[in-house]
């Protein structure tokens, strides 16, 4: 009876050394496999990185120059803005000399006017004058 239980439990252990040595190997190449798995996924993330990586430094360097393009059109805007009121306030000015000068002109013409109207009354009144003399003189 011994005898048979201990050959029972030898063949129990030579299988269970088996299944462990097949469990053994499968773990092995399981573990292998995820390995590469890993090592592909982190390849994987380490290229999408690098792309997303070099991405994002075109795109910063884009801003920046985006960045320096608005602030010197605001600055040119700004400058732009200045000239343009220096210019109209200028013009006002021109404007309303233009207009003080009209209306000096406009008051030295309506002078220059009156005093040829009573310089042609007198002269019509000589002429009269005359014309009645050498009426008189015929």
């Amino acid at each position: 009876v011994v005898y048979e239980h201990r050959s029972r439990l030898e063949r129990s252990l030579q299988k269970e050394r088996g299944e462990h040595k097949k469990t053994k190997e499968d773990f092995l190449v399981y573990k292998l496999e995820a390995q590469e798995a890993l090592n592909k996924e982190k390849q994987d993330s380490m290229n999408r990185y690098g792309a997303l990586s070099s991405q994002h430094k075109i795109l910063k360097n884009q801003h920046d120059d985006v960045k320096k393009q608005l602030l010197e059109l605001q600055l040119q805007h700004n400058s732009l803005k200045l000239e343009h009121r220096r210019s109209l306030e200028s013009h006002g000015q021109q404007v309303a000399q233009l207009q003080q000068e009209k209306a000096s002109e406009v008051s030295s013409l309506q002078d220059t006017v009156l005093k040829l109207r009573e310089e042609s009354k007198l002269l019509r009144k000589a002429h009269q004058e005359v014309h009645s003399q050498l009426l008189s003189a015929q």
